[in-house]
């Protein structure tokens, strides 16, 4: 068993967090995926650079809103954390969609040119919450099980008792830090894998949109599974969580897009990615 300490330093008065460092990293790396493509495509890549701002400004928002709404916790608005994964991923979504259309570009170009990028980006962002103690597991005594003394919270009886309502064993220490699963590395190494697939499969010879389609139904796939070992207090019956809920709404809806697609010829890229677009007038 590893314990682990929240990766954070100071320069002057601005605290750098590993959390962070990998969102920054998640959003570059997804930038430079899409423009990677596009170029291969023969398509226009600044519409990568275009996709990512509109990316990080639909994400911390969409993610800030979703934790307000679960919370009523207002405040958090102004501070470094309370961002949920989905509420970002909505945000995004939305604003990224919305400045392709004000663009002209088709919105099912849009969505086929960011799949392998989003699960790239998801894969680094997960290990910035582990690098900051955040989003783990429920205790467990596996030999890759990890301590956080410091996590968010720590992974202290008390705390996952308090906080996740874990039953914790009798004759033990409300003060003892107990190992937990590694769930976000669980996601890093699942999430490599999806992106490894969806970018061999851009040129699936489907319907445009398709790709997005797939996207969706592993990526709910996979965070339907690790929910079940998530230290979690949202859980609605049963062992079910609301991330759960979500997740089986985000696979019948990839799962939909990908009969849809599969079903139509490819789409036009339209002049603006196809840079037929008329000379602007000086």
């Amino acid at each position: 068993m590893t314990t682990v300490y929240p990766f954070n330093f100071h320069v002057g008065p601005l605290n750098v967090t590993g959390y962070g460092i990998m969102m920054m990293v998640a959003f570059l790396m997804g930038g430079w995926l899409m423009d990677r493509d596009l170029r291969e495509r023969g398509l226009r890549h600044e519409y990568a650079a275009d996709m990512t701002v509109a990316a990080v400004i639909g994400g911390i928002l969409g993610a800030k809103l979703w934790f307000v709404a679960a919370t009523g916790d207002f405040n958090s608005l102004f501070s470094r954390g309370g961002l949920v994964w989905y509420g970002g991923f909505l945000g995004g979504f939305l604003v990224v969609l919305l400045n392709g259309r004000r663009l002209g570009v088709p919105t099912r170009w849009t969505m086929e040119i960011g799949a392998p990028a989003l699960a790239a980006a998801y894969a680094l962002g997960r290990i910035g919450c582990f690098m900051v103690g955040d989003d783990y597991g429920v205790p467990s005594s596996l030999p890759w099980s990890v301590k956080f003394p410091q996590g968010l919270p720590p992974t202290t009886a008390a705390a996952l008792a308090h906080d996740f309502r874990i039953p914790i064993p009798a004759g033990v220490s409300p003060e003892t830090v107990l190992a937990v699963h590694p769930t976000q590395l669980y996601e890093t190494i699942a999430m490599i894998g999806v992106f490894m697939l969806l970018w061999r499969l851009r040129r699936h010879g489907r319907g445009t949109g398709w790709l997005f389609g797939l996207y969706l139904v592993l990526a709910g796939l996979e965070r339907f599974t690790v929910e079940f070992v998530r230290a979690k207090e949202d859980r609605l019956f049963g062992n079910v969580t609301l991330a759960q809920l979500v997740a089986l709404v985000i696979v019948l809806g990839g799962a939909y897009l990908m009969a849809r697609s599969k079903q139509t010829a490819p789409l036009d890229p339209g002049p603006y990615l196809s840079r037929t677009e008329p000379a602007k007038p000086k």
